[in-house]
């Protein structure tokens, strides 16, 4: 799924623009992440040179405008564009880093653009200067831009065929609460697990149930309102802080008997599936200029891969080389069959939009033509009614074009309009359902394929062929 970020450059910490500009850039541009600066691209501006020309820029800026501001000043804008592992090549990422910022500066900002290959996944750093390349104005980061470039990067994704983010949250989560049930408990989750096993020893009072949770290691607060600390915590937590059934009244009454415990159950976060990626031509990598390190790491990485393709055939049953071929050419069938469904309701969408406004414009302008073919067709009536004709004409050559013999009333092409696109909305789940299958029983495919050698055999068998 490819995500942005995008972030606003300032001054700050003691440096100057030209510092904070290099300084960025040299980070972007390490060209053991960029293999050695092949995967850098410039616009209206040598990356070479970026941060002389961003900073000339700014001085022409205040030379021009004589507007200047403080240390709040944003410098440049930093968006970091990622990918899914796998899913596309360096070369390709790069091409749409550089389209994602064409678009979204409109072309009036001097930019570059450096794919980073040393992740697992491919990542753009985009960097625009904030002066526009006529030095009279500068970018300013609108409310809401954050979501505008989610929603254009979503857009060129789709249309290059990778997938998205489909409900990007406001805010992250932490690595623990990502980690779901194999995070580390927090301190209010041991608590209250402590809390529900002095409850169980089934205390005479409230103050027996302190005395439990000091045997169990628990420092106590005593106040208006109580707080503990266990042994590997900085603050007290409050008891009120713990949630439903967890203050001093709630388990006073438990005590009392006057209501039951019911300890609260941890939200357990599903673990995110690790997509299988393809194995990586080491031998090629290396013949490429990669190095020691990158060998080590690809190692490893096809390690990983090579187990997860294994057990994704074993958990699918596909343990045949040729059920999986099969399972495969099923898969992509079931994608193709989707994907020309969904244009084909897509293309007639097209075709009842431009019926629609036709239909419109020639009932609105049948009166005229008519008066006009009465006139004998008069250049006079033309002049004076030129634009009603020629309405009319454009609508019976669509209809012609349409192959439209007999004229649909509006009300029926919007009842089928509607059936179109609720039919295109739910063939659209199915969609990407078939095409998340297709790309990973392909990948899955293509690595059993490297491990039998069958991918060289065929690349020999081809090469026979075309010498032949």
């Amino acid at each position: 799924m490819a995500t942005t970020r995008l972030m606003p450059l300032h001054t700050g910490k003691g440096r100057d623009v030209g510092t904070a500009i290099s300084d960025i850039i040299d980070y972007a541009e390490n060209p053991e992440k960029t293999d050695y600066g092949r995967l850098i691209t410039g616009y209206e501006c040598d990356s070479r040179t970026a941060d002389a020309e961003f900073l000339f820029s700014k001085q022409q800026y205040v030379a021009f405008t004589g507007r200047t501001r403080g240390a709040d000043d944003v410098i440049a804008y930093h968006l970091r564009q990622s990918f899914v592992p796998g899913e596309i090549t360096p070369e390709e990422a790069n091409r749409i880093g550089c389209e994602l910022a064409k678009r979204f500066t409109n072309g009036n900002h001097a930019f570059i653009v450096c794919t980073h290959t040393d992740k697992h996944h491919i990542h753009n750093h985009i960097i625009w200067n904030s002066t526009s390349l006529d030095c009279t104005r500068k970018f300013r980061n609108f409310w809401g831009s954050t979501r505008a470039v989610r929603l254009l990067n979503d857009t060129l994704c789709i249309e290059n065929g990778l997938s998205i983010v489909e409900n990007p949250k406001r805010h992250g989560k932490s690595y623990n609460k990502w980690l779901g049930d194999q995070a580390k408990p927090s301190s209010r989750e041991l608590l209250r697990v402590a809390i529900d096993a002095a409850l169980a020893q089934k205390p005479v009072d409230f103050n027996a149930l302190l005395k439990l949770l000091l045997d169990a290691g628990y420092e106590i607060k005593l106040g208006k309102i109580i707080a503990l600390r266990g042994e590997n915590q900085k603050r007290f937590i409050r008891l009120d802080t713990l949630g439903s059934g967890y203050s001093e009244s709630e388990l006073r009454d438990v005590i009392s008997g006057e209501k039951t415990h019911k300890p609260r159950e941890k939200i357990l976060q599903p673990v995110p599936d690790k997509k299988i990626s393809l194995l990586v031509d080491i031998q090629a990598k290396l013949r490429a200029g990669k190095g020691v390190s990158y060998e080590r790491w690809a190692k490893v990485f096809n390690l990983k891969q090579m187990a997860q393709t294994v057990n994704y055939l074993t958990e699918h049953s596909l343990l045949e080389y040729g059920a999986l071929a099969e399972k495969t050419s099923e898969a992509t069938a079931r994608y193709n069959k989707l994907s020309a469904q969904i244009k084909a309701a897509e293309k007639r969408l097209a075709e009842i939009a431009v019926l629609k406004t036709q239909i419109v414009n020639y009932a609105k302008t049948r009166d005229t033509y008519v008066a006009y073919r009465k006139a004998g067709y008069s250049k006079k009536f033309l002049a004076e009614h030129e634009s009603d004709i020629l309405l009319h004409k454009a609508a019976k050559k669509a209809f012609d074009e349409l192959g439209v013999k007999k004229l649909p009333t509006v009300k029926s092409l919007q009842t089928e309009y509607a059936a179109l696109l609720a039919e295109k909305k739910v063939a659209y789940f199915d969609y990407r359902e078939a095409r998340d299958g297709m790309k990973e029983l392909l990948t899955v495919k293509a690595n059993v394929d490297r491990l039998l050698g069958t991918d060289r055999l065929d690349a020999e068998k081809e090469k026979v062929h075309e010498q032949r």
